[in-house]
């Protein structure tokens, strides 16, 4: 029986890979495909296994994202009906302020509260009318002499009052009217400027809001109405 011969790798002849013994075509074939596979994944699996990764991580994120707008939009609703009560009740409270011709008359009746309390009033001057969103604020420059009691009477005295007033103190200051120090029945003066609210009338609304369209339609830049746009070209 004749024994085989051993073949070492460094006899083996890369140009004639035919004539090699079977078990080193065999080995040589499974290394070759090992290294196809692995060319393979580093080159074509591992970068869409990548992109299959951001994509799965763009899905969740849009996912998220709907299910937020989703649960927004059953939510709108309900937010739409409880703002529409919330401005019904803002109408409610500002009809409750007097109106513009209910003011002059709420001025006297405040300058008379504190005629009547004891007050001194040495300075009272309304000024002119601020126009806000939905209401009017107007200022009152005074200047009162009392007690402390008697200033409490004032305060307790207006808030009594048949309409609802509001009064804001801007740059206030009470003080001895003698310099000594303030006591329940030292005279104290009082003096600043005070603001008292009014709502604005449907037409008031409208007025302004016309204004204010205006005022921004002649700022520079503004786009023109589309008629006088044609009539400027036709022109």
């Amino acid at each position: 029986m004749s024994e085989k011969k051993k073949v070492k790798v460094s006899d083996l002849d890369f140009n004639n890979i035919g004539n090699w013994p079977q078990n080193y075509k065999i080995g040589f074939c499974v290394l070759v495909g090992f290294l196809i596979l692995f060319l393979a994944y580093f080159l074509l699996i591992k970068g869409k296994r990548e992109e299959l990764q951001g994509l799965e991580q763009k899905e969740t994120s849009l996912r998220q994202e709907f299910e937020k707008e989703q649960g927004d939009a059953a939510n709108l609703e309900p937010l739409k009906q409880q703002l529409a009560q919330m401005e019904q009740v803002l109408q409610q409270m500002l009809r409750q302020l007097p109106s513009k011709t209910e003011m002059p008359d709420l001025i006297v009746d405040i300058s008379q509260t504190a005629l009547s309390s004891g007050l001194a009033n040495e300075l009272f001057q309304p000024g002119p009318e601020s126009p806000k969103e939905f209401y009017a604020e107007k200022p009152i420059a005074l200047r009162m002499v009392g007690s402390y009691h008697q200033f409490g009477a004032f305060v307790s005295g207006v808030a009594s009052l048949p309409r609802v007033v509001i009064l804001t103190m801007h740059d206030i200051s009470l003080k001895p009217k003698d310099g000594k120090a303030i006591t329940s029945n030292g005279a104290l003066e009082l003096s600043g400027t005070v603001k008292t609210y009014r709502y604005l009338d449907d037409t008031e609304i409208e007025e302004q809001e016309k204004a204010a369209a205006e005022a921004d339609a002649a700022k520079p830049g503004a786009k023109k109405p589309a008629a006088a746009a044609k009539k400027s070209g036709g022109a």
